[in-house]
């Protein structure tokens, strides 16, 4: 799942042309509709020409809303930069590239919109030519620039194309199976409760699950789940989510606050970070400075404290320790921008090194500053394996492409993470491993493998009298590509995690019970299809008679076979009536099923289905009215 981010100057048509793109609205607040300007995150979604489906975050372009458009843009995978055509770049277009920039948002498309305002030929080439400059010393260099008109529909399908093809090149989100969902809006509906919506950064959210609200620490239950307003059961990485909490009021959860599994984070108030400045920073930053910190979709107050310099210039580059005026949930890898106090203005960002620095650090101890700088960039190993959890199950051709390493670097850090056991190969390993080679980190195998667990042993649990999970549901619920997920499930098994028999798949100390009750209405209800073979039970009187367990049950044990939706029969019944049936049409040649209905006593719906069921298993076929044996 990808999100979508606008980005771009007030007034220049961010809203219009989302709408123009998706059918909704994003300005849901009534002072927006009436005064026509962005002033909160909007939302929306579309399918883009492949099929697959995007959300979309709205930001306001006013320079006052600017910290809320910050809010927005931490979790995007692409920008779609806004720019109107006949007034060009503006202020807030280069404020929110530099944001882009820094939270290193490398990946956009430009809507070069309003363009059947524009009547002068040669204006959209100058307005172009001004994009690329403003774009050529930014991460997003070479973004391609679609002119778009709202009005007319003007190339609305060239830019889903454009955006389609930026997201391909994306590399799939970092999912480390710990479950993160910084909320950007909390409210109450009537008959529901508390709901918050967020971007989910890492892990899943599935319906039922115990989530913990941080800082705060409240813990809740996940009622519900919505991804673009239509009900899920689970929540993946890079999705936009609502989650539906049972166990919490609104008012104990802000914007900012961050959903997680319970006791998987701590918050902290206090961040290591490296720190990119702006050229064009309207001011110098000094030890001990009064700053505003932008994280995920929190804000927070902060003294900053330089580290290895006395001040740092507009361009500078540096190390910062953040105190925050109040905890936030951080990790290692996490982008920000630091803003100033007042007047509001972007200082500059950058990424955090520790998220959880054990002390205050002396502001010039060189072996502080070389700690931060190998937890920032890590070893060739640290980042094959980095790039392995985040991919997943991956190729290992795949996993070395984008880890970026050359390839002598990453044979070095392949042999060394082999040596450290760091590795976990889906189908077996040779002395040199394959580039078509399946593989993962183990430490991203470990929590599958708790989670399969969890899963199944929920399944155990609910249904205990069902020899397993089907097998096609529980693929659904592995969250890896479909390609793979039979090399998947194969591996569990051969680990031994799971077994997998008769397409169900089950824990290996998992045996099918029966309660005492159960047994008797098994007991029960299979006495009366033997005291009436051949006119039994429907299936909705076998479930008011024995319960869906018991029925269940019957069926995967083979004590009972469904030949329609409502006909079931014994295994012996069944064998006779084909057997009767075979003679009667070796003799005969041809039978209706008003023939069979009277042969054996029954209704036309039971003699319907069986002739049905022996179509289907090769035994007859069907020549207008009647039925033959099939040769």
């Amino acid at each position: 799942m990808r999100v979508i981010g606008t980005a771009g100057h007030v007034d220049h048509g961010k809203s219009t042309l989302v709408r123009a793109l998706t059918g909704i609205n994003p300005d849901r607040l009534r002072e927006e509709q009436e005064r026509q300007m962005t002033i909160d995150l909007g939302f929306a979604w579309m399918t883009l020409p492949a099929g697959e489906e995007v959300g979309i975050i709205d930001v306001p372009g006013h320079r006052d809303f600017i910290e809320n458009m910050l809010a927005g843009v931490g979790g995007i995978d692409a920008a779609l930069l806004v720019i109107a055509a006949d007034e060009g770049v503006m202020p807030q277009t280069r404020e929110h590239l530099a944001i882009l920039d820094l939270l290193q948002v490398h990946r956009s498309v430009v809507a070069l919109a309003k363009i059947d305002l524009v009547h002068e030929p040669h204006w959209l080439d100058l307005v172009r030519e001004d994009i690329g400059q403003l774009l050529e010393h930014s991460g997003l260099s070479g973004s391609p620039i679609v002119p778009v008109s709202s009005a007319t529909g003007e190339g609305l399908e060239q830019l889903k194309h454009s955006l389609e093809q930026v997201l391909s090149t994306a590399a799939p989100r970092a999912d480390l199976g710990r479950p993160r969902l910084p909320v950007d809006r909390a409210f109450s509906m009537a008959g529901f409760g508390t709901v918050v919506t967020g971007t989910l950064v890492d892990g899943a959210l599935e319906v039922g699950q115990e989530v913990e609200v941080l800082p705060g620490g409240q813990r809740a239950r996940v009622r519900g789940l919505q991804t673009h307003k239509s009900p899920v059961q689970s929540a993946v990485v890079g999705s936009r989510v609502a989650a539906n909490l049972t166990g919490i009021e609104v008012r104990q959860v802000r914007r900012g606050d961050v959903l997680v599994q319970p006791d998987s984070e701590q918050a902290t108030t206090r961040l290591d970070v490296r720190f990119r400045m702006l050229a064009d920073a309207p001011q110098r930053i000094r030890h001990n400075q009064a700053a505003k910190l932008f994280l995920g979709a929190a804000q927070r107050g902060a003294r900053v404290r330089l580290l290895g310099a006395q001040e740092l210039s507009p361009g500078d580059q540096g190390w910062l320790q953040l105190e925050l005026e109040e905890p936030v949930v951080a990790r290692r890898g996490d982008h920000y921008i630091l803003r100033r106090a007042s007047p509001g203005a972007t200082l500059g960002g950058g990424v955090v090194a520790d998220a959880h620095p054990s002390q205050r650090h002396r502001r010039f101890d060189r072996a502080v500053l070389h700690h931060l700088e190998s937890l920032l960039s890590g070893s060739p190993a640290d980042v094959l394996e980095e790039t392995l959890a985040g991919l997943g199950v991956v190729e290992l051709g795949e996993a070395v492409r984008a880890s970026g390493l050359d390839p002598e670097t990453a044979e070095r850090a392949l042999g060394e993470l082999r040596e450290r056991d760091a590795l976990l190969f889906l189908a077996g390993e040779g002395a040199v491993p394959r580039p078509d080679q399946r593989l993962m980190a183990r430490r991203a195998w470990d929590p599958m493998v708790e989670r399969i667990r969890r899963l199944l042993s929920a399944y155990h649990q609910s249904h205990p009298a069902r020899s397993g999970m089907p097998r096609e549901e529980l693929k659904s619920r592995l969250e890896v590509p479909a390609r793979i997920q039979g090399a998947m499930l194969e591996r569990l098994s051969l680990a031994g995690v799971l077994i997998e028999q008769a397409g169900r798949v089950r824990l290996p100390d998992f045996q099918v019970q029966l309660t005492s009750e159960q047994q008797l209405a098994a007991t029960t209800l299979l006495n009366r299809f033997r005291a009436s073979p051949y006119l039994t039970p429907s299936w909705k009187e076998c479930l008011q008679a024995a319960g869906e367990e018991v029925v269940a049950y019957l069926l995967e044990s083979g004590r009972l076979i469904r030949l329609s939706e409502e006909v079931l029969l014994e295994p012996g019944a069944l064998a006779e009536m084909s057997g009767k049936l075979r003679l009667e049409l070796e003799g005969r040649g041809e039978i209706t099923v008003a023939e069979v209905r009277d042969l054996f006593a029954t209704s036309r719906k039971y003699a319907l289905a069986l002739m049905e069921h022996l179509d289907r298993t090769g035994t007859t076929y069907r020549q207008g009215d009647v039925r033959r044996l099939k040769v």
